[in-house]
């Protein structure tokens, strides 16, 4: 027994955002690796390879949200599509660990070499990079906290904000030293940078994944408000997981007192779970006695 299942989608109410986003890196990207290419500089080249990253990843993020919220005609999706969102947010995790590694094997290759590099292209790139991801971290920061598709697409331009104040350290540290050495230096820097962004998001794409408990959510603090539910005399086989951002569920058994209203119990167990816990979907099973189901289950 539960409520509807109507849903508000945090990352199809910030589409937009990610559309103007994508937009002006890709346009940023092109820029970028050509002149990353005539400079002869390896920091701009893994900018323009997180930048890349960032095209990518905001593209998916896009059609992510485009199949969280398209109708399901095959009635086999019974929670629909929304879990789309992860997985374009698994797929940045891998792009972003991709560039990194292709930027360190990189570094490591020019060793010993004599490179020749440019610092004024890396200057006037660097600023103008840093600005347009100013821009779409402006955009992006409003539902980075309400998805996990957006603050995926969110870490990659914070990522790439910090890849653009490197680029304007390495131009000015070649500038004044005259080492090129500095621009594989900062390089590494950007890609060690990537790297951790990624493994942070990763593990918060597991957890969904994974079906772990929602972050956050105490579930001994859940099951003792709902045996606070009046008519309420014992709770189990409770489970709790998150569909994709904001989305949480759950499920329970509810052991009603003698002389309970079940539909009471229901009620009041929703309420409990929406507005304490910010559980809205939830699939209750209200019992007279423990289910022997229940007592014989295996898992």
């Amino acid at each position: 027994m539960g409520h509807g299942h109507s849903h508000g989608h945090a990352g199809g109410r910030h589409r937009w955002r990610l559309a103007v986003a994508f937009g002006l890196v890709a346009a940023f990207f092109g820029v970028e690796l050509a002149v990353g290419v005539v400079s002869g500089s390896l920091a701009l080249i893994s900018d323009a390879g997180h930048m890349a990253a960032d095209v990518v990843a905001l593209g998916a993020a896009l059609v992510a949200t485009k199949i969280a919220t398209r109708r399901d005609d095959t009635g086999r999706r019974t929670y629909g599509s929304y879990r789309a969102e992860v997985f374009a947010s698994g797929f940045t995790v891998l792009v972003m660990l991709g560039v990194s590694a292709y930027v360190v094997v990189e570094a490591v290759r020019r060793i010993g070499e004599d490179v020749d590099v440019s610092s004024g292209p890396l200057l006037v790139v660097g600023a103008i990079g840093l600005v347009i991801n100013l821009v779409c971290l402006a955009l992006l920061r409003g539902g980075a906290q309400e998805s996990i598709n957006v603050k995926g697409a969110y870490l990659e331009v914070m990522a790439d904000t910090a890849g653009s104040v490197g680029v304007i350290a390495a131009g000015v540290l070649v500038s004044v030293t005259g080492a090129a050495v500095w621009d594989t230096v900062v390089a590494v820097a950007i890609g060690v940078f990537v790297a951790v962004r990624a493994v942070l998001l990763g593990r918060e794409v597991l957890a969904v994944l994974g079906q772990h408990a929602p972050e956050g959510l105490d579930l001994d603090a859940v099951v003792s408000d709902l045996e606070r539910v009046p008519g309420v005399a014992e709770v189990h086989d409770l489970h709790a997981w998150t569909l994709t951002s904001g989305m949480n569920v759950a499920t329970a058994h509810l052991v009603t007192g003698v002389g309970a209203d079940p539909q009471a119990v229901l009620a009041g167990a929703q309420s409990t779970l929406r507005e304490v816990h910010g559980i809205e979907h939830a699939t209750l099973q209200v019992e007279v006695t423990p289910a022997r189901e229940c007592r014989e289950a295996t898992w």
